[in-house]
């Protein structure tokens, strides 16, 4: 059974060797693919270093700018799917998603869930050192996803996420266009709608101690209206035509 995490990183260089070293330092063999977006701070240097003692656990893909958060993981998306792996994470560089969650994601696969989901707000999840406003944004994203999309999931925009091989096979990223956190209600969406089933486990999301949100008003925008979007394409009956994957090319 072949587990690997996808971390894409941006200016990481306070968190990305903590990181590496805690996932990999777990009795379980997960491993770890970085997609580094050029960071001008030296983090794909940092991850190249480590590869000399994380043989054959830590991989590097290197993109050539800042090309967004949705383009990244369907980057590795791809990269894990043609190395055959069976359980592809999401997960971030700033510990705001704890290493120790990993497991019970990847139990909730095992117990027959095709999409296990990191949720701050089914019971038992929950934030923290979030200030108001961002609580306010986070909150009211997720309820007003559900309301527009009727989609029965409390955290959509969550980003700590662990797919089954056979879930990735079956969605063309062709069709899956938002780049920033629009991107992950964007994969539920499809995911939902492809009849999959999904879990929700409860986890505490931990506000980054170090380095900088990646947060902006125009990913806020990108969001609200691709919920629309992805609402009215699923009303026309084009969403899922469009996301399924017709031939399998990994």
């Amino acid at each position: 059974m072949k587990k690997i995490v996808l971390i894409p990183t941006y200016n990481e260089k306070e968190n990305i060797s903590l990181i590496i070293h805690t996932i990999l330092g777990f009795a379980s063999a997960y491993h770890v693919l970085i997609i580094d977006d050029n960071s001008p701070d030296g983090t794909a240097q940092i991850v190249k270093d480590l590869q000399q003692k994380f043989k054959d656990r830590l991989f590097i893909e290197s993109r050539a700018g800042k090309l967004g958060l949705g383009t990244a993981y369907i980057h590795g998306f791809k990269w894990a799917l043609t190395n055959q792996y069976d359980y592809i994470f999401e997960m971030d560089a700033d510990f705001s998603h704890n290493p120790n969650d990993l497991d019970r994601l990847l139990a909730a696969c095992e117990q027959g869930a095709d999409v296990a989901i990191g949720s701050r707000y089914v019971r038992g999840g929950a934030t923290e050192n979030w200030p108001l406003d961002r609580r306010l944004y986070s909150w009211g994203g997720s309820a007003y996803t559900r309301m527009i999309t009727w989609m029965p999931i409390k955290d959509p925009t969550a980003g700590f996420v662990c797919y089954k091989n056979k879930v990735l096979r079956e969605i063309n990223f062709d069709t899956i266009k938002f780049i920033g956190y629009a991107f992950q209600i964007e994969m539920k969406f499809a995911t939902w709608k492809l009849g999959f089933k999904i879990k929700e486990v409860p986890i505490t999301f931990i506000d980054r101690k170090i380095g900088v949100s990646k947060m902006s008003k125009g990913i806020i925008k990108e969001a609200i209206l691709g919920v629309l979007n992805m609402q009215w394409q699923s009303f026309t009956g084009r969403f899922v035509k469009s996301i399924k994957r017709i031939r399998v090319n990994f």
